[in-house]
């Protein structure tokens, strides 16, 4: 039956996979026809067609390996200085620039002149290669709300879960008491599991956050007032100084970190409640802060990510993650013993992030990625509105054909680091904890 959910779980994560490319090319497609671009095809996945059909002038097909799409728009560079598309050069880099230039005039057909990407106004062509990432934006975000506002997510309360015995630091990682070991404050004070803790020191508090910080920042007497069996009860808690693990500043703990703060020895409850549209919003902005942050410390990864794929290190639970390792861990999320509702609600916020990912990576302003040709098409536009402001003539269109050796060097670390996660990803996945 494991076998059974795992491979379900990975079913779903690449039909969500497809969906989600499909949805993110149908972007380009569709704002590149509404401003009169040809575009020859449209697919989904790489390698051999397995299925395509022609509609119009587009051919709409999807192919073997889902690690990704594409449309194909005519005209996607300007020609060269001598007009022509096919010029050859015993440069390398040279030919680059002219092999790129000729595969963008590829199946050129007459009346095409006028539907040459490169023809379009910038503003135009941003919006292009825009839609196709704002589209993955869109998806995360109807998933992340929906999820948030509808199912929930869990969240740590005021009331009391369980009560520890004694006083240990949590450095020791052991919960059976030793003789010697002083009694626990809550044990002390009365505190037993199901109350919840409605006031703090004299003052009111309905959050575990604030909870959790006047409680690391108090040591000595304390009072505390509990709601037990729907009666508020007054308590008196000596707190003491204990080893307690540093928190990260979102509600979570720093693996391996501890520091030294008041300690009054409960576990919180933790409950999966719905977010008001206001929390999702402010969620929504942790979220997207947190993955911009995760994308730009990914160079710094890149050792501790080959030691666990070549030396057998240590795998770390934020350690970049390819579409393998989404998929394994999407099985492991079908197989576990909760209930089918959670189940499918972490699946669809995997798919959620995932998407967010999508849209953060394309928008990198460097080639092949959709940011490198938005950039493209905007510096052209300073340059000419820089012109038109000095009287000088209309530079014409930004070649970036020119900047193809560089996006080769960029594709070629991409596939290298996507290699790279893909060998992790295998030999030594992330796993659920």
């Amino acid at each position: 039956m494991t076998l059974l959910l795992t491979l379900i779980g990975v079913f779903v994560f690449v039909i969500g996979l497809l969906f989600s490319i499909a949805w993110h090319e149908l972007g380009h497609l569709s704002t590149a026809k509404l401003f009169g671009i040809r575009v020859p095809q449209y697919m989904v996945g790489f390698g051999k067609t397995i299925w395509s059909r022609k509609k119009g002038d587009t051919e709409y097909g999807i192919k073997t390996i889902p690690m990704g799409g594409y449309i194909r728009m005519i005209g996607m560079f300007p020609p060269g200085e001598d007009g022509k598309v096919t010029a050859r050069s015993t440069s390398p880099f040279r030919s680059m620039i002219e092999d790129a230039r000729s595969a963008a005039y590829e199946e050129l057909q007459p009346g095409d002149e006028s539907r040459l990407f490169y023809t379009r106004k910038p503003w135009k062509r941003v919006i292009v290669m825009f839609a196709g990432p704002f589209m993955n934006l869109v998806l995360a975000m109807v998933i992340f709300f929906g999820l948030w506002m509808t199912f929930g997510v869990q969240q740590t309360t005021t009331e009391v879960a369980s009560v520890v015995d004694c006083v240990v630091k949590q450095s020791e990682k052991r919960e059976i008491c030793k003789d010697g070991d002083p009694v626990a404050p809550a044990k002390a004070a009365g505190l037993t599991p199901g109350d919840k803790i409605v006031a703090f020191g004299g003052r009111p508090v309905d959050d575990w956050t604030v909870l959790q910080k006047r409680i690391r920042d108090t040591t000595g007497p304390a009072a505390l007032t509990v709601l037990r069996d729907g009666q508020r009860v007054d308590l008196k808690a000596d707190l003491v100084e204990n080893q307690v693990a540093k928190t990260d500043g979102h509600g979570g703990y720093v693996k391996g970190q501890f520091v030294k703060a008041g300690w009054i020895g409960f576990t919180p409850r933790t409950v999966i409640a719905p977010l008001s549209f206001g929390a999702s919003v402010d969620r929504v902005g942790e979220t997207v802060s947190q993955s911009v942050q995760g994308l730009t410390q990914l160079p710094a990864k890149v050792p501790a990510l080959w030691n666990a794929a070549f030396n057998g290190g240590e795998r770390a639970q934020d350690s970049p993650m390819g579409i393998v390792g989404a998929a394994r861990i999407s099985g492991d999320i079908a197989a576990l013993d909760i209930p089918s509702e959670e189940r499918m609600a972490i699946l669809l916020s995997v798919l959620g992030y995932f998407n967010l990912s999508l849209f953060l990576f394309n928008m990198l302003p460097l080639l092949p990625l959709d940011g490198g040709h938005i950039a493209g098409a905007l510096w052209e536009s300073v340059r000419r509105h820089a012109a038109r402001i000095f009287r000088r003539a209309d530079p014409g269109p930004f070649d970036v054909a020119r900047l193809m050796p560089a996006a080769y060097v960029v594709a070629a670390v991409f596939v290298c680091f996507t290699l790279l996660v893909l060998v992790a990803d295998v030999v030594n996945p992330i796993k659920i904890t």
